[in-house]
C-alpha cells in the first residue's frame, strides 16, 4: 500500500468546513429574507457510506450560524457540529482530545484561507476543485469535483477504498523492532525474558544480582512490575496484617516496601544499559505508566489480570511503545476485545500476544501450549509468545518449538526465598539451561528443506548399496 493510501486507511474522523465545501458557496434568500444553503445530495450519501462501510464519523467546523446547516446535520445524524467557530485549530484540538484520537487519525476538507492553519494539524487533507490557490498548496488531495458538487463524496470514497484495500492486503511483516535494535517475530531468535517482577523483595542489591545472573544466562531482557499500591490494593485489604521480612505489617505497607521508586529504577536503567540487557515492566495502573515514561524502555507488558482494563491499555497505547498482552485467566472474547481496542487505536500498532495460564505454579495439563498456534492463526499479523508459570523447563522449550517468538519465566536467586512468586520461578542455573536448550531447538529446527549433509557421505559409502550419481563422485572421494 502506498503512503497516501496508508494515511487514508488510518482515518477515523472526517472534519469539514461548510460553505464552499458542503455547499456551492452561494447564498439564497427566502421571501422573508431568511438565508438558505444549497447542499449536494451526493455528499449526504458520502456521510452515510463513511459511517456504514468504514465506521468513520463526520464532523463540521464552520464559522457560520446557518439554520439550514443545523437541519442538514440533523438529517445526516452529524452530532459533531461546531458552529460560529472563530478559532478552528483550537476546536480541532478539543475534538481530538475529547475523542481520544491522534492527529493522523483525522482528515479535513477546506477551501478558504481560514482553513489553512487547521489543515496543517490534520493527518491528511483535501480541498474542492474550486478552492483558492493557497489552500491547494496545503491540501494533500485536490478533488476533481467542486464544492457542493460532490468533492466531499469524492474524498469519502477515497477513504472507504483505502480501508477496503487495507483489509484485503497481505498481513504486514509481523516482526517488531524494539528501540534497542532487537527484533521479535517469526524468523528471529526467540526473545527470552527473565521476569524479576517483585522477586527482588524490595532490595536493589538483589535486583542487581538478578540482572547479573540474567546476563550470565544470556537472556535478552529482564522485566519488573510497577504498581501504585494505593490504586492496585483494594481498600478492604489495606489493614490486613501479614508476617513479612520487615516484621508483622499491614498489607498496604508490605506492598509499598516491595515497590521501587525513581531512584531505584534510575539505577536499574543505568545498570542494564551497562550490562547490555533490555529491561521493561508490567505496568498495573495508569499512574505507573506515567511514572515509567521517565525511562526509555523498549516496550510495555500488560499482565493477564489487566487484559480487561481498557483505560490502562489506552494509556499504554498513547506512549506508542510496543505492547505485550498476556492472556491468562481470559476468554477468547476478552482477548478479541483487547486486540480490537488496540487495532481501533492503530491498525498497525506494534502488538505482541503472550499465551499464558494464570496458575502459580501451573500444572502441565493446564498449560494448553497449542493455544500458541491458535493465537498465531487468529492473529497472523501479531507475534505470539508464551508466559509460563510452571515448574520445570521442558514445557517452555516446547513452547518455542510450537512457534513462540518470545518466552517469559519468573526468575529468582533461590526458590526458597520469602515471597509469593519465588516458588514458580527459575533459579540461575536453570535459566542458563533454559536459554541453552531454546537456542539448541532453534538451531535444530533448520529450514525445512531436505538436504544431504557432508557428515552423511561417509555412512552413505559404507551402508548404501546404490548411491545416486549426484553423490557417487562426492561420496567416494
Amino acid at each position: 500500500m502506498d503512503v497516501l493510501n496508508e494515511k487514508l486507511s488510518r482515518i477515523k474522523l472526517l472534519l469539514t468546513d461548510c460553505d464552499g465545501v458542503l455547499t456551492d458557496g452561494g447564498v439564497y434568500y427566502g421571501e422573508a429574507g431568511e438565508e438558505f444553503k444549497k447542499f449536494g445530495i451526493r455528499d449526504g450519501m458520502g456521510v452515510e457510506r463513511l459511517h456504514n462501510f468504514a465506521g468513520i464519523t463526520t464532523g463540521i467546523i464552520t464559522g457560520e450560524l446557518s439554520p439550514s446547516l443545523i437541519k442538514r446535520a440533523e438529517k445526516l445524524k452529524i452530532t459533531e457540529l461546531h458552529l460560529g467557530v472563530k478559532d478552528k485549530p483550537a476546536t480541532f484540538a478539543e475534538i481530538i482530545n475529547r475523542l481520544n484520537l491522534q492527529p493522523e487519525e483525522v482528515a479535513y476538507i477546506g477551501d478558504d484561507t481560514n482553513d489553512i492553519e487547521v489543515m496543517k494539524l490534520a493527518g491528511i487533507t483535501a480541498c474542492p476543485a474550486d478552492a483558492i490557490s493557497f489552500v491547494k498548496e496545503v491540501a494533500a488531495i485536490t478533488c476533481q469535483a467542486k464544492g457542493g458538487e460532490g468533492c466531499f463524496r469524492e474524498f469519502a470514497e477515497m477513504i472507504i477504498a483505502s480501508r477496503q484495500k487495507a483489509k484485503t492486503a497481505k498481513p504486514a511483516n509481523k516482526v517488531i523492532r524494539l528501540n534497542t535494535g532487537t527484533k521479535i517475530g517469526p524468523g528471529e531468535p526467540c526473545y527470552i525474558i527473565a521476569e524479576i517482577g517483585i522477586n527482588h523483595n524490595g532490595s536493589l542489591d538483589i535486583a542487581k544480582q538478578l540482572i547479573d545472573e540474567a546476563v550470565a544466562a544470556k537472556a535478552n531482557a529482564v522485566k519488573f512490575q510497577k504498581r501504585t499500591p494505593e490504586i492496585c490494593v483494594p481498600k478492604d485489604q489495606w489493614d490486613v496484617m501479614r508476617d513479612t521480612p520487615w516484621g508483622r505489617i499491614s498489607y498496604i505497607d508490605y506492598k509499598r516496601k516491595t515497590e521501587f521508586g525513581y531512584a531505584e529504577y534510575a539505577t536499574i536503567d543505568q545498570y542494564c544499559k551497562k550490562q547490555g540487557i533490555d529491561w521493561f515492566v508490567s505496568a498495573w495502573d495508569v499512574e505507573a505508566v506515567d511514572f515509567m515514561e521517565r525511562f526509555d524502555t523498549p516496550l510495555y507488558k500488560l499482565a493477564s489480570a489487566s487484559l480487561t482494563d481498557f483505560p490502562l491499555i489506552t494509556r499504554i497505547l498513547q506512549t506508542r511503545k510496543p505492547l505485550m498482552l498476556s492472556t491468562g485467566m481470559s476468554t477468547t472474547k476478552e482477548i478479541e476485545a483487547a486486540v480490537n481496542l488496540v487495532k481501533a487505536f492503530d491498525e498497525n500498532y506494534p502488538l505482541l500476544i503472550a499465551h499464558s495460564t494464570s496458575a502459580y505454579p501451573c500444572k502441565p495439563e493446564e498449560l494448553n501450549l497449542k493455544m500458541i498456534q491458535t493465537l498465531s492463526s487468529n492473529y497472523p499479523d501479531v507475534p505470539v509468545g508464551y508466559s509460563g508459570h510452571e515448574t520445570g523447563l521442558a514445557t517452555t522449550v516446547a513452547a518455542v518449538s510450537l512457534g513462540a517468538t518470545f518466552v517469559e519465566r519468573h526468575f529468582t536467586l533461590d526458590r526458597a526465598m520469602w515471597g509469593s512468586d519465588h516458588a514458580a520461578s527459575v533459579e540461575p542455573q536453570g535459566f542458563q539451561r533454559l536459554v541453552r536448550d531454546i537456542r539448541d531447538v532453534e538451531t535444530a529446527t533448520g529450514d525445512g528443506i531436505k538436504k544431504v549433509y557432508e557428515s552423511e557421505l561417509g555412512p552413505m559409502k559404507r551402508l548404501r548399496v546404490n548411491i545416486s550419481e549426484e553423490y557417487k563422485e562426492k561420496s567416494l572421494m
